[in-house]
C-alpha cells in the first residue's frame, strides 16, 4: 500500500471511531495492516473510543493488533471482550506472542486466561514463559518446520505440507534424531528438486550455528547480523530443538536494545516504555528522569568546591575564566565520543574481555593527538588574536605563558578524558553492569570535575 494512500486510510479509520461510523470504520479496517490498527489503537484517549474500537473490529485480525500493543494497555484490552471473544482471540495467538501477552498481564489474569487455552497450547506457552522476555527463549517461536534422520525427500515434503499453515517459515527446514536433538539443515528447494527416494541425511547441511534459549536476546541479534540469517534456531544445554527466531523478532530486538542504550546514555532509568512518548505519563516520565538528575546535581556541587579551591588564582588571574568553560566542555566532548564508540563496538560484539589494553593504548595514542593538536590550535589564538581585544592580564604575566598553561590544560585534559570515557564502559562491564548506563551524563559530570582541577593546577604551575 503507498504511503499517501496508507495514511488516508489511518485518517478515515480515525474519523469513523471520532463519528461512531461502524460502516466505515470496518470497511476501512479491513484495508489497513494490524500494525496501523494498534496504532491507532494506543493513541485513541476517550474511553467509549476504545469500547466502540473493540467492539467493531473482526475477531479474525484482533489478535495482530493485540500482539503489537503496549504491555501496559494489553490487560485492559482483553477485558473489554467477553469471555468467549477473549478465549477465541488468545487462541488465534502466535505461540511466542501469546505468551509475551501473558507475560504482560497480573498473575491472576495469566491464570485466568492460560485456562481458556487448549490443553497443547497451554502446555507450549508455559514452557515459552519459562524463560525471560529478554532472552532468546523468550524470543523464539515453536513453530519451526522440522524433519527426522532418516526421512526421504518425498516424505519429508509430506510431512511439511500438512503443517505448512502452522509452520512459521519454510526458508530453513531443520533435521533432528530421534531425540528431537539438532543434526542439520536443509532448504525447500533441495528437498523439491532432488530424486524421491533421497533420505535428508545426505542433503542436509551440518546445523554449525544455534543459540542457547537461555542467551541475551542481544546476542541472537548480533548472530542474525554477523552471519546473515534468515532464521536461528534455539537450543537447550543438550543441543535439543526448542524453536527459532524469525527475522521479524530480530527488528523488534534491535529496536528495543536501541532505545534501552539510548535512554541509558541519557540518564533515563527504569523499565522501558512500550507505549509512545505522548501515551506516556507526565508521571512516569519523570519517575525515569529524576534519579539521574539528583545524583548528577549533587556531583556538580564537587565542582564549586574546585573553583573556591582554586578562587586565589581564580581572583589574581581572571582572564582565566574566558578558557574555563572551553576546556571543561572539551574534556566531556572526547570523553562522550570515546564512551560511545567504546559502547558500540561492544554491543556489536568487536571487543572481548581481554581488549581492555589495546582500548588503553589507542584511545590513550588518539586523546594524546587530539589533545596535541588542539592545544596548540588554542595556543596560537590565544597569541594571536586575543590581543585584539586587549585582555587584562597581571603584571609579570606573559601572553606566551598563559597561553602555554592554557594549551597545556586542554592537552591534558583531552588525553585523560578520552581514555576516563573509554574505560567507564569498560569497567561497568567487568562488574556486570551495562556499559550504557555510565555513558554520556555520567562522564560529563565527572570529566567536568577533573577538568576544573586540571586547569587550576595548570595554571598555577605554569603562572
Amino acid at each position: 500500500m503507498p504511503e499517501e494512500s496508507r495514511l488516508l486510510d489511518i485518517e478515515a479509520l480515525e474519523s469513523a471511531i471520532e463519528e461512531r461510523n461502524v460502516g466505515v470504520f470496518q470497511a476501512t479496517a479491513e484495508d489497513l495492516h494490524y500494525a496501523d490498527l494498534a496504532s491507532v489503537f494506543q493513541d485513541l484517549d476517550d474511553d467509549e473510543a476504545r469500547s466502540f474500537f473493540t467492539q467493531n473490529i473482526s475477531l479474525e485480525s484482533f489478535p495482530q493488533v493485540l500482539a503489537e500493543l503496549p504491555d501496559a494497555i494489553i490487560e485492559e484490552t482483553l477485558e473489554r471482550f467477553d469471555e468467549n471473544a477473549q478465549r477465541e482471540i488468545l487462541r488465534k495467538l502466535i505461540d511466542d506472542d501469546r505468551a509475551d501477552v501473558l507475560q504482560d498481564v497480573s498473575p491472576e489474569a495469566r491464570q485466568h486466561y492460560l485456562a481458556m487455552l487448549k490443553p497443547e497450547q497451554q502446555e507450549t506457552t508455559r514452557s515459552l514463559m519459562r524463560y525471560d522476555e529478554d532472552t532468546a527463549g523468550g524470543r523464539m517461536t515453536t513453530h519451526a518446520a522440522r524433519i527426522s534422520l532418516g526421512t526421504t525427500a518425498k516424505s519429508a515434503l509430506e510431512i511439511l505440507r500438512e503443517y505448512k499453515d502452522s509452520t512459521e517459515s519454510l526458508a530453513r527446514i531443520y533435521v533432528v534424531d530421534d531425540q528431537g536433538r539438532l543434526k542439520g539443515k536443509t532448504r525447500l528447494r533441495q528437498l523439491a528438486f532432488t530424486p524421491w527416494d533421497t533420505l535428508v541425511d545426505d542433503i542436509m547441511d551440518e546445523a554449525d550455528l544455534s543459540i542457547l534459549a537461555s542467551s541475551d536476546q542481544e546476542e541472537a541479534a548480533q548472530m542474525f547480523s554477523k552471519y546473515d540469517m534468515t532464521l536461528l534456531p534455539v537450543v537447550d544445554e543438550y543441543d535439543h530443538l526448542l524453536g527459532v527466531i524469525t527475522h521479524d523478532d530480530v527488528l523488534e530486538i534491535i529496536e528495543e536494545e536501541s532505545t534501552e542504550d539510548i535512554e541509558k546514555m541519557s540518564g533515563i532509568a527504569g523499565e522501558q516504555s512500550e507505549q509512545t512518548y505522548l501515551n506516556t505519563s507526565v508521571a512516569t516520565h519523570f519517575k525515569r528522569r529524576f534519579p539521574w538528575l539528583l545524583i548528577l546535581a549533587l556531583l556538580a556541587i564537587s565542582s564549586g568546591y574546585v573553583m573556591l579551591r582554586f578562587e586565589h588564582i581564580l581572583s589574581n588571574i581572571y582572564l582565566l575564566a574566558l578558557y574555563l568553560p572551553m576546556v571543561v566542555a572539551a574534556g566531556g566532548n572526547t570523553g562522550g565520543q570515546a564512551a560511545t564508540m567504546v559502547i558500540r563496538a561492544m554491543s556489536l560484539g568487536e571487543l572481548e574481555a581481554g581488549s581492555t589494553s589495546k582500548v588503553i593504548t589507542k584511545e590513550l595514542l588518539l586523546g594524546a593527538i587530539l589533545g596535541a593538536i588542539l592545544g596548540c590550535c588554542i595556543a596560537l589564538i590565544t597569541l594571536f588574536i586575543l590581543p585584539i581585544f586587549n585582555p587584562p592580564l597581571p603584571e609579570g604575566v606573559a601572553l606566551t605563558t598563559f597561553a602555554l598553561a592554557v594549551s597545556v590544560a586542554l592537552g591534558t585534559q583531552i588525553t585523560t578524558s578520552t581514555v576516563s570515557g573509554a574505560l567507564l564502559p569498560l569497567g561497568a562491564r567487568a562488574i556486570k553492569l551495562d556499559p550504557a548506563v555510565v555513558a554520556a551524563p555520567a562522564i560529563t559530570t565527572l570529566v567536568d570535575i577533573s577538568g576544573m582541577v586540571i586547569y587550576f593546577t595548570a595554571a598555577q604551575a605554569i603562572l
